[in-house]
């Protein structure tokens, strides 16, 4: 079925009616001065070789032309579902720390807003693979599942703050635990979940739960953000997050916690501020083993716009080299 991109800009045919009036009265002035010249025969000699079917023909072209742009302008379309082959790829999860630290502003801006950064560029790097979103904190929840959907998954990172989740802290056990139930659902894929955190750890040590996920075959990738010496959370009113003496906390990274995790789940331990991140993900996500995911299905969309100027453009053609003249008829 073919609809219109932009059916508002239907009014500007409004301009056939504005065209068709101009020329009415155009004639009426016309006639009416040639009935004051009080002669037929007069009239004829001044406007020998008039056609007056030519004059209206002309005009009839000019107005078809002008609907052929309008319609044109206005961009018919058809939608076309289409349904690309399956394709082969990994199953990668992304686990984002959005805990009340990461607002710490040892990395410039914060640290949230620089792993954010890295996720999208590793979103980029990783595109052919199914890729789910993670946030956690002191708890964990699936932002999006394992899909081939980046832009939706760009936009859920772009918009994450630690608002999103009241359990505040950091435990790195309940983003494994959901890595686990989401990668059950594909088996033979080959499974790895990046961990993008400051590593202060709140809760016990992850790294039991590490090593039984690595029997498993999930491997974890571990990307730590900040710095071992540390910043003051900001709160947003102009103070910084104190603890129950009324002291300021001081954030640190813990980029030994997140070694260890790598570590014991056969994955590699990253830094954030190093250049080669990105590039060492992709190309471990990339040895991972494959398996055929039907690839998301998406509209295309068929213009027919392109004809309309051809034919708007013929007719304007047609409508000029057309004489106003009759043909001279033979003696």
């Amino acid at each position: 079925m073919v609809a219109l991109e932009n059916p508002i800009l239907l009014h500007l045919l409004w301009a056939l009616l504005l065209h068709a009036l101009l020329l009415l009265v155009y004639w009426n002035w016309r006639q009416r001065t040639l009935r004051r010249l009080g002669s037929p025969a007069l009239a004829e000699r001044l406007l020998l070789g008039f056609s007056e079917k030519r004059f209206w023909l002309k005009n009839g072209l000019f107005s078809a032309a002008l609907v052929c742009l309008v319609l044109a302008i206005t961009n018919p379309q058809r939608a076309v579902r289409r349904t690309p082959p399956p394709q082969q790829s990994a199953d990668v999860l992304i686990a984002l720390d959005i805990s009340q630290s990461m607002q710490a502003n040892d990395v410039a801006p914060s640290r949230l807003a620089q792993a954010k950064k890295l996720l999208l560029e590793l979103v980029k790097a990783m595109e052919g693979e199914r890729i789910g979103l993670i946030f956690f904190a002191g708890d964990a929840y699936a932002q999006m599942p394992l899909s081939t959907d980046y832009e939706a998954l760009v936009m859920f990172a772009s918009n994450a703050t630690p608002d999103y989740i009241t359990d505040q802290g950091t435990d790195f056990s309940p983003p494994i635990d959901l890595a686990a139930r989401l990668f059950a659902s594909n088996p033979e894929s080959g499974h790895a979940l990046i961990l993008i955190s400051d590593g202060e750890q709140h809760e016990d040590l992850p790294l039991q739960r590490a090593r039984e996920a690595f029997a498993d075959g999930m491997i974890i990738h571990t990307v730590s953000v900040g710095s071992g010496a540390g910043a003051r959370i900001p709160t947003g009113n102009g103070d910084y997050k104190r603890d129950f003496t009324g002291e300021v906390i001081r954030s640190k990274a813990n980029e030994t916690l997140l070694r260890n995790i790598a570590q014991s789940a056969g994955g590699l331990a990253l830094a954030l501020n190093d250049n080669r991140t990105v590039e060492q993900l992709s190309d471990a996500v990339a040895g991972l083993q494959k398996s055929a995911v039907e690839a998301k299905a998406y509209t295309d969309y068929v213009s027919y716009f392109q004809w309309l100027l051809l034919a708007a453009l013929l007719l304007l053609v047609t409508e000029q080299v057309m004489w106003w003249r009759k043909r001279p008829e033979k003696v």
